[in-house]
């Protein structure tokens, strides 16, 4: 049968949000998560992982947006900044950008991960989809297909009728452009896609009513994002969010909402 793959985003975000993410971990209530070695306080987050139920898929989620960077970037990150999303999408589309740089930086993300987890990512994602844009993305590849073949990268394309199926279609719509040819790429590098994307919401519904219409018109590999945590951090835009869906997820039935549209959920 298809199976779910329920991945919690921003691993490292905060410690709190880490100790959250590992309780869910703990309890079978995710299937993966994805950790954002950029930051600080990754490597003491990750020994939060060791003793991760072995059917926690553990992966990479490069920053390439609003953090500072491992390397020093200059055109970049010029003010010790990471860009906005907006900049990047602008900046891909005139096929402006600092390609060299972005490579070094995804390198030394890459080189974080390792080392604190010692081995290689399960898979590879971008926060706020980054990775996926044109010129990013064959950086992201190669850089997968050399140092974790057997990882898997994340793409927000899905079937049309599955996107409209399902809350909040136009945020949807948007990711899956930026994501179209990306299977393609990994594919011919060898490397492995999900088959089935959702999670985009307002941060603002309830997300015990949300949940379900996630699993609508699923694909094979089903992912679903979320985003548990806290809201410790100062200047977190979704921090009542991540607590609600922290909640929500511990209580959820979500082996039985994945059974009742075709999935294997197995935490």
């Amino acid at each position: 049968m298809p199976r779910l793959i329920l991945c919690a985003d921003d691993f490292a975000f905060s410690t709190d949000t880490s100790h959250v993410i590992a309780e869910l971990a703990a309890d079978r209530r995710l299937t993966a998560t994805s950790c954002m070695a950029v930051l600080p306080n990754w490597t003491g987050d990750a020994r939060l992982l060791d003793t991760a139920p072995d059917t926690l898929e553990v992966g990479l989620h490069l920053v390439l947006t609003l953090e500072a960077p491992v390397t020093a970037a200059p055109t970049l990150a010029p003010a010790g900044i990471l860009p906005t999303i907006d900049h990047l999408r602008r900046a891909a589309a005139r096929g402006t950008l600092p390609l060299a740089e972005m490579a070094a930086e995804i390198a030394a993300q890459f080189d974080r991960f390792e080392s604190a987890r010692g081995r290689a990512p399960a898979f590879v994602d971008g926060h706020q989809h980054a990775h996926a844009l044109k010129g990013v993305r064959e950086i992201v590849l190669d850089e997968i297909a050399r140092r974790a073949p057997a990882a898997w990268v994340r793409t927000c394309t899905d079937a049309l009728p599955a996107l409209l199926a399902r809350p909040f279609r136009g945020k949807a719509l948007a990711s899956a452009v930026h994501s179209v040819g990306l299977r393609r790429a990994a594919a011919a590098r060898g490397i492995a896609c999900n088959a089935g994307f959702a999670g985009h919401y307002d941060f603002a519904r309830d997300y015990d009513t949300i949940f379900p219409a996630f699993l609508r018109r699923p694909g094979e590999r089903h992912l679903v994002m979320c985003h548990p945590g806290t809201g410790a951090r100062a200047g977190d835009a979704i921090a009542a969010a991540r607590v609600r869906e922290a909640a929500a997820l511990r209580r959820l039935p979500i082996a039985a909402i994945a059974r009742a549209h075709g999935l294997v959920f197995p935490g």
